[in-house]
Formats: structure tokens, sequence, C-alpha cells
């Protein structure tokens, strides 16, 4: 409902037709009119309206639409959716490069692929109520054009900009787009603008859209947020028009759009105020998505990097010894001459021995591993998509297979987001469940009916399921609709009563609100009498019954004390089981009497005769509990974070098996946790989280800057010895923090905003929690398919590179030819990568804890697998080489003349070798020590497939490769004897598993994690936004720097000041002997030391809302890097600078958001700040 990022696309079709009609003159108003006109707010805009169109049908008459008509149709363009056998070496060598660089180009393509129709698919399900050619439809919100009268209701989340037509009490939420929490009422006559972004919190109403899209409220921040840049590009010759306009509407966004979740800030890019080229720069790379390198792909490429360099050693080392080799013994020990005519036979020698040397190289250098990886990213991806998971950022599904912790919503994803009335108390019975019609006297039953029918905003129905077998469908506020089931289940149909009585026939609604928490109707009788049905609360309703209807169905007095009797015996114990009350009751008025005082609604809705109190509640979903218990044996904590009272938290929770009875587990409310981890200041301490956190398992009634808080501690917490992973679950525009913090960012792909799904790394297309865990198991079996292909790579690696190294220093050629070692190289790294990287995960995935951030790639028990196979082929191999030709009774292959044709006895190594690998990789379908290598096989059908084709490939090559492979055919026997050999892995392998790991001390693990030290510093900040123009800049910084220090010590008079007043000694508290120093210099050095020593104070050190975006940020450059404010002058631009900086966000904990100016300097100490509001901080803006 309101996919804006889906409407920035869409409507870019809407905006051109628009501008073009506007060219033909076919409609009275303009665009950047319509768009002016939004910019405004209440009384300006009212006032705005009524000189410039009259009243809004002015408008609606402009836009050749009518409140019951439908606009001209608008067209909406969809997006576009990219010698005789010399040549045998090289041909082979392309032709392995051209399968490596197509598979990887396929798997990115079809990536995209499939994540653009998930997109298109998540956009056409949200719909939006309008009315058209006079009749209502739901239509999906891409479809929306400027003009269409739209329907507005409580819960909406508006798709479009708009101004009301005609509204009953609207009221909306407008925090998305101003920070303000206060609800803003709209009506024709104070403020009819509606905003795209806001919810409707109250009433219901009609408006008529004004603009949608890259036009609307929330499009505008979308642009700036860059989601809009692609449009931008595309209208070249309107560039300078446009850039013009968007840096006013950026300025006038600042001060509108703070609270955007923080995201209005961090979409600024720093920009200078000339704003010239460098500013279009800055765009484009702020626009850029961060280079991040997952954990995987860092320990890969370390790996990688690691076995290249033994590689390259291998193979140089072979060259060398074989040209050694040949020219001591043809020239040293034969004594031979030099000859002119003979130079051109010694260079094919060391061509050919060259060639060795590359074929040692190429096969120990592991090009599969990228390659495995993309290819089990993608594979899970794809597969995940069946298991309603979009991932929009491939690491995301490799960080979830090690997450410690998942924070989860309540509503939608642990529970169904369907309410349901499963108990009542009528004619004084409390019914653990609905009872039978014919139970309830027929009486009660017709105030029941007429009571929800009328009572209940008739925008809210029980719709038929759109498939066959679903739920049916519940459209409006879900408590009135799960009381309209209620009806359903006691067989009776609302929609018979509001035909008979239509909305327009309702006397007067007192509509529902969060003040008066009920909702009264006034029905007029025929005979002039009045009747009033009363809905809410019920505590609030059951207060003003005087009566109740008793079990014949008769009224009878209701005194407090059955009140009181009703709460202990009906309502506590619903509540206890965390269900929502409802009370239902009426109030005759009689014919005779004067009329009423309608507008006294506390005169009206008193003296009421109750029906009934029903229990209501969001039923858990019947498959979470397992889901969760599977997190928990998994190693992986999961906690309830929801805005819903900390009753039905913890009774929802107990369901669902995140609390278990008589465990010492925390559940907070928000305020009692933010009163927890604060200080005396009202700063958040990490020590104070880090108390909490471990046994919180619910926080109820929280904010989303709760929410943050929260896993901002958790993951920043140094508590455990690992580092925590966490994943957050999140549906509203205010959850876009959260998820953005958080390790994986999960979405709701029905019920989130289009902002927590741009912050998201993976969407929930069903919000189902259920699809949390299948996510866990594709995540670790992503890491187990790496190691599985690893444990197979580096066998052959071994194997080959030591066959071909001892080979060639003994018999001076490698027993395995260039050609063969390609094809070898082929197996193991593309169709090897292929077959064990498309595994399927299987629930045992489950039963291990996180392998945690550091966990070495290569396991002991992995590098035991490695070394013991290798061990095996290569007896295997060198028996055969030196020993084979007697044992077969053939040539010998060794010691053959340069051109000599094939030899049996070296094509018998050949196929030995191959089929060795092929039985391992059947081994290496497992890497924990599992006895049962075949088990599962079957459910594989790529890994059955590639080993059965690479098995007749290998009988094609030997049996009739001939000459370009170096191959001679083999009779049946030796064909047996190189399968029983090569079958003799897996009996190897048994032998291997029998052998503890731990017994063999001198196993190492391989394939760490990048330490911190590693990484450069770029990449350690990955929160700080990366304008690095402190490396293109770095002369002007300094001058900078020198002019700001100077200018502290021309403002010595000032620090004096600041010392004698009392604000310096809290600031400077730190530093007590500055009072004393009276110079400039010294003056200048306090200044820098309070400025950057307190890090190393734990108090400080503690806190976490320090200005570093990023605790572990470090320089070590010896040159101070400062990044640019802009070019002019510090000393002029500091007021404006600190005037214009935007107020500090609501979200305490969110740093990036919280400073205005990152001041990161390292002067042989850690980089820190002043608090924000000392004197020193604003010392440090100016500077």
């Amino acid at each position: 409902m309101g996919d804006m990022a889906n409407n920035s696309v869409a409507y870019s079709g809407v905006k051109n037709s628009l501008k073009e009609a506007n060219h033909d003159g076919d409609f009275g108003i303009t665009l950047a009119e319509l768009r002016a006109l939004m910019e405004l707010r209440s009384t300006d805009a009212l006032r705005k309206i009524q000189e410039s169109y009259g009243d809004v049908y002015g408008i609606c008459t402009k836009l050749k639409t009518s409140p019951n008509e439908v606009c001209g149709e608008v067209s909406v363009g969809e997006e576009e959716g990219e010698g005789e056998t010399g040549w045998i070496e090289g041909a082979a060598i392309l032709l392995s490069v051209v399968c490596v660089v197509l598979v990887t180009a396929f798997n990115d393509w079809s990536k995209e692929k499939q994540f653009r129709g998930l997109q298109s698919r998540i956009e056409q399900e949200q719909k939006f109520t309008v009315i058209r050619g006079g009749q209502v439809i739901q239509i999906p919100v891409a479809d929306i054009t400027v003009g269409d009268i739209a329907q507005v209701k409580y819960g909406d989340l508006l798709p479009a900009d708009g101004i009301l037509i005609q509204g009953n009490d609207l009221k909306i939420d407008e925090s998305s787009l101003t920070g303000e929490s206060d609800h803003v009422k709209k009506s024709l006559d104070k403020d009819p603008l509606l905003l795209s972004g806001t919810h409707v919190m109250e009433g219901s109403g009609r408006m008529v859209v004004t603009a949608v899209g890259v036009n609307s409220q929330t499009g505008i921040i979308f642009t700036l947020l860059g989601a809009g840049g692609e449009e931008e590009e595309k209208k070249d010759e309107k560039k300078k028009e446009k850039k013009n306009k968007k840096q006013d509407g950026a300025i006038e966004n600042r001060n509108k759009a703070k609270a955007q979740d923080g995201a209005a800030m961090e979409m600024q890019p720093l920009k200078s105020e000339e704003g010239g080229d460098g500013d279009e720069k800055d765009k484009k790379k702020a626009n850029l998505p961060k280079k991040e390198k997952s954990v995987l792909q860092g320990k890969l490429t370390k790996l990688a990097v690691q076995i290249g360099k033994a590689g390259l050693l291998m193979s140089a080392i072979t060259v060398i010894i074989l040209v050694l080799y040949f020219v001591i013994d043809t020239f040293w020990v034969q004594k031979r001459p030099w000859l002119a005519e003979c130079t051109p036979i010694y260079i094919q020698y060391f061509v050919k021995f060259f060639i060795i040397g590359v074929t040692v190289l190429v096969v120990a250098v592991p090009e599969g591993l990228p390659l495995a990886v993309t290819i089990s990213l993608a594979y899970s991806v794809k597969k995940m998509m069946k298991d309603n998971n979009l991932v929009r950022h491939l690491d995301a599904c490799e960080t979830m297979g090690n997450a410690t912790a998942i924070c989860s919503d309540k509503t939608g994803t642990l529970t169904m987001n369907r309410m349901t009335v499963v108990q009542a108390y009528i004619n004084e019975k409390h019914y653990k469940k609905v009872p039978e019609p014919e139970a309830i006297p027929p009486n009660i039953l017709s105030y029941l009916v007429t009571g929800i029918s009328v009572n209940c905003a008739y925008t809210s129905k029980i719709l038929p399921p759109e498939k066959e077998g679903g739920l049916p469908r519940h459209v409006g506020n879900k408590t009135e609709c799960a009381l309209l089931g209620l009806l359903l289940d006691l067989k009776r149909d609302y929609q018979d009563v509001r035909n008979e009585i239509p909305e327009e026939a309702l006397y007067k609604v007192y509509t529902f609100n969060s003040v008066r928490k009920s909702m009264s109707t006034v029905l007029k009788n025929s005979d002039g009498s009045y009747r009033i049905f009363s809905k809410g609360a019920s505590e609030i309703i059951l207060k003003k019954c005087f009566k109740i209807l008793s079990a014949n169905g008769e009224a009878k007095v209701f005194r407090p004390r059955d009140r009181d009797d009703i709460v202990k015996t009906v309502i506590e114990p619903m509540a206890s089981e965390g269900l929502r009350t409802i009370c239902l009751a009426f109030r005759d008025f009689p014919a005779g009497e004067p009329e009423p005082e309608w507008d006294n609604e506390n005169d009206i809705v008193t003296g009421l005769t109750c029906i009934a109190v029903v229990g209501i509640e969001d039923p858990v979903r019947p498959e979470v509990p397992d889901a969760i218990k599977k997190c928990q044996r998994a190693g992986i904590t999961v906690r309830m974070v929801t805005g819903d009272n900390i009753n039905t938290a913890r009774a929802i929770a107990t369901k669902c098996g995140i609390l278990h009875p008589g465990e010492d587990f925390l559940c907070l409310e928000g305020k009692d946790f933010n009163r927890r981890i604060r200080n005396e200041k009202g700063e958040i301490e990490q020590e104070r989280i880090d108390k909490i956190w471990p046994k919180l398992r619910v926080l109820a009634r929280s904010s989303p800057t709760d929410k943050h808080t929260l896993v901002k501690g958790i993951i920043d917490s140094t508590v455990s010895d690992q580092r925590q992973v966490v994943a957050v679950t999140g549906d509203g525009t205010n959850d876009g923090p959260a998820l953005k913090k958080a390790d994986v960012g999960f979405a709701m792909g029905i019920a989130g905003t289009d902002v927590a799904k741009e912050a998201s790394d993976i969407i929930l297309t069903d919000d189902n929690f259920t699809s949390i865990v299948k996510a866990v198991m594709w995540g670790r079996n992503v890491y187990d398919s790496i190691s599985k292909f690893l444990q197979f790579q580096l066998t052959v690696n071994v194997v080959a590179v030591i066959v071909a190294f001892t080979g060639a220093c003994i018999t001076q050629d490698s027993p395995l030819k260039a050609v063969q070692m390609l094809w070898v190289n082929l197996i193991m790294d593309t169709l090897a990568s292929l077959a064990l990287a498309t595994e399927p995960p299987t629930e045992s995935l489950l039963l291990r804890k996180p392998y945690g951030r550091n966990k070495p790639l290569i396991s002991r028990t992995m590098m035991k697998n490695i070394l013991g196979h290798a061990f095996y082929q290569l007896v295997v191999v060198f028996t055969l080489l030196f020993a084979g030709e007697k044992f077969f009774d053939i040539d010998s292959g060794r010691n053959a003349p340069l051109h000599a044709p094939p030899s049996e006895h070296y094509t018998i190594v050949f196929n030995t070798f191959v089929l060795m690998q092929l039985f391992n990789e059947i081994n290496a379908r497992k890497i924990h020590g599992e006895r049962n290598v075949f088990e599962g096989i079957f459910n594989n059908a790529i890994f059955c497939t590639i080993v059965l084709g690479t098995f007749v490939v290998q009988i094609i090559i030997v049996q009739f490769g001939g000459k370009p492979f170096s191959c001679s055919e083999l009779s049946i026997e030796q064909w047996l004897w190189s399968i029983f050999l090569g079958m003799g892995t897996l009996l190897w392998g048994q032998l291997i598993s029998t052998i503890p790991t731990s017994r063999l001390k001198f196993l190492k693990e391989a394939g760490h994690g990048t330490q911190k030290e590693e990484i450069p510093e770029e990449e350690l900040a990955e929160d700080v936004e990366e304008i690095d123009h402190a490396e293109r800049e770095l002369r002007r910084g300094q001058i900078l720097w020198f002019r700001g220090l100077n200018r502290i010590q021309t403002q010595m008079d000032v620090v004096n000041a600041f010392q004698s007043g009392s604000s310096i000694q809290g600031a400077l508290r730190r530093q007590p002997s500055i009072a004393s120093q009276h110079h400039d210099i010294r003056v200048v050095n306090a200044f820098r030391s309070s400025l950057y020593e307190g890090l190393e104070k734990p108090e400080s050190r503690s806190s976490i809302h320090n200005f570093m975006t990023h605790p572990e940020f470090r320089i070590e450059d010896s040159e101070p890097h400062i990044p640019l404010i802009d070019d002019t002058d510090a000393e002029d631009d500091a007021p404006t600078k600190r005037n214009s900086s935007p107020p500090p966000s609501p979200n305490k904990n969110n740093n990036a958001v919280d400073s205005g100016i990152h001041l990161t300097i390292e002067m042989n100490k850690s980089a820190t700040s002043s608090s924000p509001g000392s004197p020193l901080h604003s010392l440090e803006t100016s500077l």
C-alpha cells in the first residue's frame, strides 16, 4: 500500500504524459502548479486554493474529473526492463575460460531477472480504493493517476498526495514526513491537504489525487535518497533546470522531511555551496552502493591468495628444476656442444618446460572459488524465492547463517494479523469458544447482529477468499472485521442489515478515536424514537452500563458490584490470556421525550444496557512455535519487540515459546527499558545495555527508537566472545533505521512500507516467521557448500601439483599433460562448484550452533580429510607411475622422446587420477565426519547429472581423444582397474572418518576471517559515507586545519571566558590544570587533548552517544584527514553552519544522524568528540 519505490518508476510515464498534456492545453493546471500547491501547509494551502481555483471542485474541473467520475485515462509508462593438433591446447584453455565467464554472467543475469520479477509481483499486489465511472474499485497503487478520486479510511497509508473533498472526523499521522507525533485534523475549511506516506489514524473521507510518484511528497524524499536518480538521468535536456529546482527542494525538504527516520539527513550529500561539478560527483557517489565484502568473501579471497602464492612458487621451482636438469644433463653430463641447427629443438624443450610450469600454476590457483560462492549464493537466492524470501543483497543470505539473535515484530509475523473473536460473555455465561446461535436467546442475537452490523464502519467488510481454500479477506479495521466474523460464525449475514440500513440512513456517528476508545452509532426509528449502539474497550463501556441482558434475554439492573464480578471472572482471565476485550451495548431514547443534545456525547453514551463482552485475539500462526523451537535449538535467541501492551506481548510470547515458565528472563516496556539504559544525563550507556540484553526476551510498548537502540546495543556489545549477528524484522517506515543497522534486515512484503523495504536486505513475501528460519537454513547451507567445495578442490590441488612437480623433476616430463590438467581443472573448478554448491539444505543444519564470524573455512576435520585423501591418491598415482608398466605388462611412458605418440601407461595414470576425483566428489558431500556420504544424494539432480556427465566425457576423451588429449585407447580390464582404484577413495574415506580428529594434534585450521588490523581503513568505516575529500584535497585540508588552529589562538580570551563560566568546567573537568595554562599554544593543546582524550576514559568509552560514527574507526596516517564541509572561509561560515544545522533528531542513539559534522582527526590518539551542546562543541563546529 503506497509503494513509493514502485511509484517513482511507474509514474514517470504519468509525469511525462501530464507534461505533454500541459503543452497541448488539455488540462487547466500544470504539474509545477500542483507541486507548488502540495508544498504548502494548512491555511496557506487553503488560501492558495481559494485564490487560484475557488475551491477543491475548481481543481477537479481543471483536472477533468468529478468526485464520482474518473479522470481521462493517463497511460502509465512501463520501464524497459544484457600445426594439426597444436590448436587443441589453446582451444581447451579458451573453452575453460569461456565456461567460467558464461556461468558467472548467467548467474548474475538470472538473479537480476528474478529480483525484478518479484519486485513487480509485490507491487501489483498493493491495492487502493478509488472511484472511477461512479464505481468503487480497488486498483494497484501503480495505476493511480492525478485526478482520481480516492477513498481513504482508518488505517490506510496514503499512496499519493491529494486534496480532501469530503471527510468524516479525519485525523492523519504525518510523523513520517514532519516528525510531529500529534495527529493532524483534516477538514475542508482548515487543512485539506493529504500527503503520501502518511497514515490515516481516524475517520474516513475522499480526496482528489494531485501528485503521484516522484512528484508526491514521499516521492520527492525518495528522489533525494537517490531512488529517483534514474529518472533524472533520462531527461538530459532538462538537467540544468532540474538541478536548480532540486537544490531549492533539498533546502526546503531538509526542514520538512527531517524525521523521515533520519533518512533525510543521511541522504543529504555534503554539498559545496557553489554546487559545481563536484556537487554532481558527490551526488553520484552518494548514490553508489557501498563496496561491501561479506565475511565469507573476505575469508575466501584471503585463502585463494595464499593458495595462489604457493602455486606460483611451485610452478616457478618446477620450471627452474626442469631447465637446470636439461641443461646440466645435455651440456654438462653428455658434454654435447650447442649447435646452431639444434637451437629450435632446444627452444621447443624450453617451451615444453614453460607449459608444464603454467599447467602446475593453472591447477594450483583455485579460480573456481569465487565462482563457487556466486553459484552457491545465486542458487540459494533462487530457491529462497520459493521459501518466500526475496533476497535484495546477496551477502545477506550468507550472513543469515551466522545469525545469533532475531528481533521480531509480533503482529503479522508471529501472529496471523487476523483478529478473531475466540471467547464471549453472553446471556450471563462465559463461553470459552464462540457459542452456537441456538444457545443465545433470539432478542439478544437480534441486538448483537444489528449492533455489530451498523456500529462498525461500512468500509470494514469480509470478502470471499481470492484463492480456492484460502481464508476470507479482511478489509478495513481488523477489530471490526473480528466482530463481523463473529456474526458469520453465528450464521448471520451483516450485509442484509446494511442493505436495510444504508450508511446515509445513520442518524449520527461518533467515530472511534484513541481518547474515547469507543464508537457509537445512532439510528432513528420510524416511530420517532432513537436507539444508540456502542462498542469499545470493556473497562470504559461497562462503567457506562446500568443494565445488562440476562439469561432469558430481559434487561436487569447492573450494579457496580456486578461489574466488579464481571471484571474479576471474565475480563481479567481474558486479558491474562492476551485477549483484547470489547464490550457491546445499546440504549433507547423513547419517542415522546424532547430530542437529546447530540453534540454532548457524554450525556448520550451513558445509561447503556450491556449486550455482551467478547475476547478478541490475533492468533499465533500455527507453525511459529515449532519454528522458534528450531531457532533456539540452533543457538539463535528470538526476542519479540512490539508496540502492544506488555500483558498481550507476554501471553503471545509464552504461546510462541519465546518465554518458558520458570525461566529467568526479562519482559520490559519501552519506557522502563529506556530508564535502565540511560545515565543521569539521559545518555545511553553501552555498559547498561550489556546488563539487560542477554536476558531480555520481550520489549513491549516500544518505539522505533527503542528498537534501533536495542539492535545497536546488541551489535556493539563485547560481553560475549563472538560479536552478535542480529537479524531484525520490521514493516513500518519508522523501522527503517533498525533494519539498516541490523546485520540482516527483514522487511514485510505484504504489510511493509517502501522505506522499510528499501532499508532491508531480505523481503519476506508472506510476512511469516517460518520464512526467517528457512533463511537461516539456506545461509548455513551456503557456508557448508563452500566448505564442501574447498575440501574437494584442495585435495585435487595438492595431488595434482605434487604429481606434476615430482614427475617433472624425476622424469623430465609431467605425467599429466597440459590439456589433461585443464580437463581436471574444469572438473574440479567449474563442474564441481556447480555440483557441490547446489546441495539442498537439510534440517540437520539447525542442530548446530552458529559458526561465528571468525570461524575458519577449513576445520580440522576437513584438513584431516584433505590430507588423508591426498595421501591415498599420491600413493596410487606414484605406484602406477613407477611400477604400472610391470603390473599391466605394457611399455613404460617415462623418458619418452619429445614428440612421441601417447602411451597407455600415462593414459592409465590420467584415467585413474580423474576417476579418483570423481569418487572423492561423493566423499566431499560430508564435511563434519559423517559416515554415510550417499545420504540424500538423489535429492540433488544437478550433482548426479554432473558426476555421470563427467564420467561419460572421460570415456570419450580416453577412447577417442587420441593425440590432442595425449590419450591411448584402454582395454576393459584396464578400465575396471581404474574404476576399482577410483572407488578405493570411498573405502579410504570410511577409514579416515574412524580416526578421531582430536588425536591429530598437528592439524591446523585454515581460511580464517580477515583480522581487524588487516582491513583497510575505508572498509572499517563502513557506516561513514564514503566521500573522500581528504585524499583529493589534502592540501586544502591542511590549510583549513592550520587556519582553524590559528583562529583558536586568536580567541584565547573566549576560552578564558569559557573557563570562568560554569559550563566549561563541566566540559573540561578531565583537564583540571588548564586554568593555569594561559599561553596561546597551551590553550590550543588543552583544547586538542580535551577533544581527543575522552575515549581513553572509561565513562566516555561506555557512552555510545559519542560523535564517532563507528567504534572501530581509526586513521593511521601521519597527515590529519579532514572531511571538508566547503571551500569558503571557516570564519565566515561558522555562524551560518551552526544555525542552519538541523536540530538533533529524536533518535538519541542514531549517531550517523545526530552529528551534524564529523571531525575525524588522528593525533596518535583515538578520534572522539565533545558532547553536543557544550561550548567545545560549538568551537569544534566552527572549526
